[in-house]
């Protein structure tokens, strides 16, 4: 990286009352001499990025709407492609990692709303528009600004019901199983129809509860890319063989498991885990 291209990254433990509703809270303020561009891979969490700064240029997007635009603030909703993004000189912002059942809570909207799409947060939500911009860009300190982000997503998380309990128990299980769990048990044990749990749980998340748990395995996956072979990543994560894993790592990132590894870029995860 250039001497001159900087990166601060400031993480925030968010209060035990959001436990459920966000994966997360991060600061980050970034200066680059040229314009930055990178890519972002499918995953669980949905970006709400509070920005204060330069806006963000979504270039494309691998299976939604609103890529050729430029954001201030905005939502990244759950889908099963990369988002490429780029900014030219720099970005200030808190970025919110919404979990897929917090969004409503957050957002006002069930996930569909947002799916396989990015959203001017504004238009969502009026109060997540300029007026907090500002607000974030006057506080004088990331303590000041995650109070403020986080006062007003506990009051949102307060006006908003919580999901159905068969709902966030299925979603604990996908995740829990990294993907892998047969959905078709995990839909008998909620007593409901076939029908009635897909279309709900895809209103709620956005995504149905086979393309979500391959997001989860893809995830999975990719964390312990370079670490061990991918022969032997294939088989750790279900996948059918190394050709299967490749072709998978491809649809969700629009890239191969080589390339993936070697860029090395800021993501959702490495920036909730500090590495």
């Amino acid at each position: 990286m250039d001497e001159a291209h900087r990166i601060e990254i400031v993480r925030h433990r968010a209060s035990p009352a959001l436990d459920g509703v966000i994966a997360g809270m991060v600061g980050m303020s970034e200066r680059a001499p040229a314009p930055v561009r990178r890519r972002q891979p499918a995953g669980t969490v949905v970006p709400l990025v509070l920005s204060f700064g330069e806006p963000l240029a979504v270039d494309a997007l691998g299976d939604g709407v609103g890529a050729g635009r430029e954001y201030r603030s905005f939502a990244a909703g759950l889908s099963t492609g990369r988002a490429d993004t780029r900014f030219s000189r720099g970005q200030d912002c808190v970025q919110v990692y919404l979990t897929p059942l917090g969004v409503r809570r957050v957002l006002g909207v069930p996930g569909r709303e947002v799916a396989r799409s990015v959203v001017h947060a504004g238009d969502v939500v009026g109060e997540l528009g300029d007026a907090l911009s500002d607000r974030l860009g006057e506080a004088i300190s990331w303590t000041e600004r995650f109070g403020i982000v986080e006062d007003l997503l506990l009051r949102r998380a307060a006006e908003e019901a919580a999901p159905p309990s068969w709902l966030s128990w299925m979603w604990d299980r996908i995740q829990r199983s990294g993907g892998r769990t047969r959905i078709a048990d995990l839909v008998a044990a909620t007593g409901w129809s076939h029908g009635h749990v897909v279309r709900t749980f895809r209103e709620e998340v956005g995504l149905t509860p086979k393309e979500i748990a391959g997001v989860v395995r893809f995830e999975r996956a990719v964390a312990d890319l370079g670490v061990v072979p991918q022969a032997e990543l294939a088989a750790r994560h279900g996948y059918a063989d190394q050709s299967h894993l490749i072709r998978e790592v491809r649809r969700y990132a629009g890239e191969t498991p080589r390339e993936l590894a070697a860029a090395r870029r800021p993501t959702p995860a490495t920036a909730l885990r500090g590495s």
